[in-house]
């Protein structure tokens, strides 16, 4: 970390962990389509693993319907095969070079346990805050010891950073709570 401190770094930095968590919230399956449900899936193309949406298009031409549109022919296996290979419990239907998904209905059980998951990928950002307002805080404290800031300063600092540690945990506990509203509606 910088030998000074920025307030509005200590924030943008914060603000990753949201984003972070709204992307993996956004890969969990809820019963309904959407595109972001196959970015963990990773395809064995051309020697190297690379996401799918870099060897095809996804589109949701239904509420409860995914489209891959591979756009190599010989890719149309492997895609194939590493979405039926995912932990996300889906069965292509492959026709020429569009493979079809149809998203199933989440029972009870499975329900719960998706909000579980999101639950974990929530704890994960709040550690994330919490890790950079320890290194804010160190950082504060740091340069009171060495002369580089008054003490009041650094008081007023560590109120800040305070502050926006717990603004950016209320914006992860409404992520989640949103999410796991979505995931429990039937």
């Amino acid at each position: 970390m910088a030998d000074t401190y920025d307030l509005n770094d200590i924030k943008r930095r914060m603000q990753g962990a949201v984003a972070a968590l709204k992307h993996d919230l956004a890969s969990l399956r809820t019963g309904r389509a959407s595109a972001n449900l196959l970015d963990p899936i990773e395809v064995e193309a051309y020697g190297a693993r690379m996401p799918l949406s870099q060897v095809a298009t996804i589109s949701v031409p239904e509420a409860r319907m995914l489209s891959v549109q591979v756009w190599d022919r010989s890719m149309v296996t492997p895609v194939e095969k590493a979405i039926r290979e995912s932990s996300l419990g889906l069965n292509p239907n492959t026709e020429g070079q569009v493979i079809r998904l149809r998203i199933p209905e989440l029972n009870e059980q499975r329900r719960k346990e998706m909000v579980k998951v999101a639950h974990k990928y929530a704890e994960a950002a709040r550690v994330a805050a919490r890790h950079v307002r320890r290194d804010a805080m160190d950082l504060l404290k740091k340069l009171e010891k060495d002369g580089k800031m008054a003490k009041d300063d650094a008081t007023r600092g560590s109120d800040q950073v305070q502050k926006a540690t717990d603004s950016t945990i209320a914006e992860l506990d409404a992520a989640l709570a949103h999410k796991e509203k979505e995931i429990m509606q039937v």
